[in-house]
């Protein structure tokens, strides 16, 4: 026992763990030498006092003559993936406990598409799909990362997935740097984000004493500075002030473009918002992601529609005259 419990310890898994391995390997080693798989009531039992196995069946001792040197050589390395399965696994049911959680990772190593990284007490994994295209993930090289969930391949192995792209990641890093919301005086209503290019994310104050994106830009802008630096440098990230007016949530969120329009369809989640043609680039964005990371914080679905400058200015003359008369 003293020498499972060493064991146990240095490995961070229970003595009857190491208990278990021993008689599953012993019973597996039984049975390679009978030849068959296929022996019923057939079991392995060690005596946790004075080490001795045994080879039961139906509650019959039917061990071998000679089989413990026999065991010993067969079920070595059965023991040793057992031992190192109930490690792995203990080590899962650890991470369980911090999904949706930020930690530091340290690349061990990569092939061609997942990158392997020590996070303190196991190994996760950061697949393809999870990575940041322009990011590069050497050895020894550290990231900030959300532990996204715990996933079991196809093989029956579980493993600690990671992400880099997950908007909770950025949810975490928020919580980490501004105090006013993991204090909860201040909430995020709601993430877009393209993995570094852009991300937009609505705050919101429930006291009006406080300027939500004054709290997260922080003095000199160095709290979203900090938040750029984990991500990489290259994302850039708009906070806006969440509305429950549709509209000026769209507004604010394809700002600095200016909007001439905005149409809303309540019922079909749709916006047409209406532009001039010089600021319909804007609006947009490089590669539709301005106009699509707007969609996706407010839930509307937005059609840029250009419009002629004689059009924008006959629009803003209508305006100025309806706000004179009112």
């Amino acid at each position: 026992m003293l020498a499972i419990n060493q064991i146990a310890t240095e490995r961070g898994i229970s003595p009857d763990d190491v208990l278990s391995s021993i008689e599953e390997a012993v019973l597996a080693a039984y049975k390679k030498q009978a030849h068959t798989d296929k022996l019923d009531d057939v079991s392995a039992k060690i005596d946790p006092e004075t080490g001795e196995v045994k080879i039961l069946q139906s509650g019959r001792d039917i061990t071998p003559a000679n089989f413990g040197r026999i065991a010993a050589q067969t079920a070595k390395q059965v023991i040793l993936q057992k031992i190192k399965e109930a490690e792995k696994l203990r080590t899962v049911k650890i991470y369980e406990d911090k999904v949706g959680e930020i930690i530091k990772g340290r690349v061990i190593r990569a092939d061609n598409r997942n990158v392997y990284m020590d996070i303190g007490r196991g190994e996760g994994l950061l697949p393809a799909e999870e990575q940041i295209v322009s990011e590069e993930y050497r050895p020894n090289s550290t990231f900030t990362v959300l532990i996204k969930e715990i996933r079991e391949d196809k093989f029956g192995n579980y493993r600690i997935i990671l992400s880099r792209k997950d908007p909770r990641l950025l949810i975490e890093l928020l919580k980490r740097e501004v105090p006013e919301i993991e204090s909860g005086a201040v909430e995020v209503k709601s993430v877009a984000r393209a993995a570094g290019e852009r991300a937009k994310i609505a705050v919101f104050a429930k006291s009006k004493i406080i300027d939500p994106v004054g709290a997260c830009v922080g003095q000199k802008g160095m709290r979203v500075q900090t938040i750029t630096k984990e991500l990489g440098e290259k994302e850039k990230i708009d906070i806006i002030q969440y509305s429950e007016d549709v509209e000026e949530l769209i507004r604010s969120s394809l700002a600095p473009a200016k909007i001439e329009k905005v149409e809303i369809d309540e019922k079909d989640k749709k916006a047409k918002v209406y532009v001039d043609e010089q600021e319909a680039a804007l609006a947009i964005g490089q590669k539709g992601v301005n106009v699509n990371l707007t969609s996706q914080l407010t839930g509307y679905s937005i059609d840029i529609i250009q419009i002629k400058a004689k059009e924008s200015s006959a629009s803003s003359e209508k305006k100025e005259e309806r706000n004179s008369k009112s």
